[in-house]
């Protein structure tokens, strides 16, 4: 039997990390892996796995002139600079809501994006993303490649954050479609998940044609050793307290 050995720091890293005012990114994770998002612009940045799904998402729709990245990676000294003009521009009310503390945001992950409706005078903070046309064809099949609409309605108190249609973040298969089918934020799925144990009853899930058994293993000591599971698998720490092991059946 193979055993897989994780230092314990490596919960601060993966896809399925959850990163908010209350379990900020640590810092210097992903600077090194990030790629453009498209070749119109060096500027928008996500990790490299995030930006060639969202390539290939755009690419299957046809609808790289009408759907454009606003935002992508932003680093802690420019997620502060945002922080603060909004500050100024708009108010603590607005600001709170909209924009997230240094440190806290989704952005410094590289797995976030905000996308618009390619128009002109593109609000950068606000960008409009309608659930209808192409943006609402994108957003119904955005799932099925691992995107998830991280803020959504009526979640506000949880995310802390306001309703965000522009904003999407990559979790990666099968977890984004779960999230939908359980009309669950990331907060509330890295929840759901510490009640399916590694070792013991996982969460079972079909999608596509294809088969998927999750688990969780807590974080109690400086290195976690499991045994390495015998089909294809990932696993990401959740920033919190442990890893989200995913296996392909």
């Amino acid at each position: 039997m193979k055993m897989v050995s994780l230092p314990a720091n490596a919960v601060h890293s993966g896809n399925l990390i959850l990163v908010n005012r209350d379990y900020p990114l640590r810092e210097g994770l992903c600077e090194k892996r990030l790629v453009p998002v498209d070749e119109r612009s060096n500027k928008t940045l996500l990790a490299k796995r995030a930006a060639t799904i969202l390539q290939e998402l755009i690419s299957d729709m046809e609808c790289g002139e009408k759907i454009i990245a606003v935002s992508g990676f932003r680093s802690k000294y420019e997620q502060a600079r945002i922080y603060e003009t909004s500050l100024l521009d708009n108010g603590s009310d607005f600001t709170a809501k909209y924009v997230a503390l240094p440190g806290s945001s989704e952005h410094q992950t590289g797995l976030a994006v905000d996308l618009a409706l390619n128009q002109p005078d593109i609000n950068v903070l606000r960008p409009y993303f309608p659930y209808t046309g192409i943006c609402g064809d994108f957003r119904g099949k955005a799932v099925q490649y691992g995107f998830i609409e991280r803020y959504p309605e009526g979640k506000e108190r949880i995310t802390g954050i306001a309703h965000e249609p522009w904003h999407f973040r990559y979790v990666g298969a099968p977890h984004a479609a779960i999230m939908r089918q359980k009309a669950l934020s990331l907060e509330e799925y890295i929840e759901l998940l510490r009640g399916y144990p590694f070792c013991g009853k996982r969460l079972c899930f079909s999608d596509f044609g294809k088969a998927y058994e999750i688990g969780f293993v807590k974080t109690e000591n400086e290195i976690v050793e499991l045994a390495a599971p015998d089909a294809p698998y990932l696993i990401s720490g959740n920033n919190v307290d442990g890893f989200i092991i995913t296996e392909w059946r």
